[in-house]
């Protein structure tokens, strides 16, 4: 069991305070907008003696578990971190792991380095995700039925203004409605005056009830981040969804989605390939987008942690990643879960006492340890720890 440290990544988007908060640091005026923990080189995570997790699992592979090992080789294949969100992120998708593989392998034959901001691939793996809220957490994930969504812009009354980019939506198939909308709105920028006509009518619904105020509330709030821009009608045609602390989301390869505000855990693939849809002033690959992107319509799930007497597990189904929270319900021991994978655990509140066979650790909020596969350890404390490992 080794202490961890992570990198923070001071993204645009970031807030202020939360992450500061949970480190127990104080704020210093730059958007912290994520805490990384794992091996991925853009944020390495470092051990007490200044060598990177990287070193140790290269020099020991056994560490990360005989199952992590046959399926994703000497690679740790998750990545944890925290991530607090004051302003929208990007409109964004990921690919799955045999268009990872194609796209990865396209690009470098172009000679595109990694660092080229033209470059959407930059490694060879998936990206599927899970988030869990530890504030009241919003966000767009996937797309909602193309009737509804056409329902809508009727009620806020600008059907007639747009219907030459969401006629589509009342006449065709819901995949092809979609896909030929959503082309339509990344091309809009000689009718970029469409976006206000939604705007300026969402200001007038914005106290209306259900759905229609819900739509209304999104378009206006997107403005207020990126005014005028054409991402905001890409994404009306997404779901909006809400999380209460303990909740989560999941999303696989292909869901398009942006995470609008609010802070949680987030655990992932250890991969770095996104594709970008819109809100945004980065590169957007349209055709790379449409290779990518599932324009079926879906609900998003809200997940809860399943399992008894303070040791909870999030319902996902990825073979790179699982995630466990332990919230003690007393004071008494509790077994600290997968033994037979490696694990990163993360305090977000509280003080938890770690025993590795007598080497005890104590670790507070925003303290984390990797603990190699097979190591037993116990831990007693109250609080909140989430824990990740292989889901292999």
């Amino acid at each position: 069991m080794r202490r961890l440290n992570g990198q923070v990544q001071h993204f645009t988007w970031g807030s202020v305070a939360d992450i500061p908060g949970i480190l127990r640091r104080e704020p210093d005026g730059l958007p912290w907008a994520e805490y990384w923990l794992g091996t991925h080189p853009n944020g390495p995570s470092t051990l007490e003696d200044g060598a990177t997790l990287s070193d140790l699992i290269h020099a020991d592979p056994q560490v990360l578990g005989e199952a992590s090992r046959s399926e994703f080789g000497t690679r740790l294949p998750y990545l944890l971190k925290l991530l607090s969100a004051g302003s929208p992120l990007s409109l964004q998708a990921h690919p799955s792991r045999e268009q990872a593989v194609s796209g990865y392998a396209r690009e470098s034959l172009l000679g595109l380095p990694t660092s080229d901001p033209t470059r959407s691939y930059k490694d060879d793996w998936p990206k599927p995700e899970a988030i869990v809220a530890l504030t009241p957490f919003e966000g767009l994930l996937g797309f909602r039925d193309p009737h509804e969504t056409a329902g809508l812009f009727e009620a806020l009354g600008v059907a007639q203004q747009l219907a030459s980019v969401i006629g589509p939506l009342r006449d065709r198939r819901a995949a092809p409605a979609l896909q030929e909308v959503f082309l339509d709105v990344l091309s809009l920028a000689e009718r970029a005056h469409l976006v206000d006509v939604v705007v300026a009518a969402a200001v007038n619904h914005l106290e209306a009830p259900g759905a229609l105020g819900i739509f209304a509330r999104t378009a206006v709030e997107l403005d207020e981040h990126f005014p005028g821009d054409p991402g905001i009608i890409a994404a009306l045609l997404l779901n909006r969804f809400s999380l209460q602390p303990g909740e989560a989301v999941a999303l696989g390869a292909g869901v398009l989605h942006a995470y609008l505000r609010g802070t949680g855990v987030e655990v992932m693939a250890n991969s770095d390939n996104v594709m970008r849809g819109g809100l945004t002033k980065k590169h957007i690959d349209v055709d790379g987008l449409l290779q990518v992107v599932a324009f079926e319509p879906t609900v998003p799930q809200i997940l809860v942690p399943e399992g008894t007497d303070g040791v909870y597990v999030f319902p996902t189904s990825f073979p790179e990643f699982e995630l466990w929270l332990v919230s003690p319900v007393d004071c008494t021991s509790l077994d600290l879960p997968r033994t037979d994978s490696g694990r990163i655990a993360l305090v977000t509140s509280g003080r938890f006492e770690l025993d590795g066979d007598g080497d005890v650790v104590e670790l507070l909020s925003g303290q984390a340890v990797f603990v190699p596969a097979h190591e037993p350890v116990s831990l007693r404390g109250e609080g909140q720890l989430f824990v990740a490992a292989s889901g292999a």
